[in-house]
């Protein structure tokens, strides 16, 4: 199983109290293959604040021990400094309980709506890749790599957030 912890929205909310985060840590993370977490996510499920790679490390670390088999920190939450290149990357924490592998694409430009969906994308495109028997790092990188180009492609439908564009490669070649 592939477990999404949709536990906080785009605008910083919670959306879960504290007896459904119990549920998840008791219930869910122990029978998960792999949790992705985006940042906000897992300082809720790490008990810590993540402000460096450090942070994610340990955070990661932390979920793990819950009982997640693998954990994936998504990095498109990551605070974006412009006058620092390195920045231009999202990075992704790869954690399978023995090494870590950063999982790096180049963060897309969306001009000022927000998107939604981006970690339900990424996790059921993990998914699809470990059913097909991809190892884990592998399916993560495609999944990261799919999701990259749906961000780039996504569409601005009225006044709110940007819709992702999840069939642009076929329309890419």
């Amino acid at each position: 199983m592939v477990l999404d912890p949709v536990m906080v929205s785009s605008s910083g909310e919670r959306l879960l109290d504290d007896d459904g985060i119990q549920a998840l840590r008791v219930e869910l993370l122990p029978r998960a293959r792999v949790v992705t977490p985006n940042i906000p996510e897992a300082e809720v499920l790490g008990g810590c604040r993540i402000e460096s790679a450090a942070d994610r490390r340990r955070a990661a670390e932390r979920i793990h021990e819950i009982g997640a088999a693998a954990v994936v920190i998504t990095g498109g939450h990551a605070v974006v400094d412009p006058v620092d290149a390195a920045d231009n990357l999202v990075v992704d924490l790869l954690f399978d309980g023995a090494s870590f592998t950063e999982l790096k694409t180049p963060r897309a430009v969306t001009g000022s709506h927000g998107l939604h969906g981006t970690g339900c994308a990424f996790a059921s495109a993990l998914a699809a890749g470990l059913a097909l028997g991809e190892p884990l790092a592998i399916a993560a990188g495609r999944a990261q790599r799919y999701v990259a180009g749906a961000i780039a492609h996504s569409v601005a439908i009225g006044h709110g957030a940007r819709v992702l564009d999840h069939f642009w490669q076929t329309r890419s070649g």
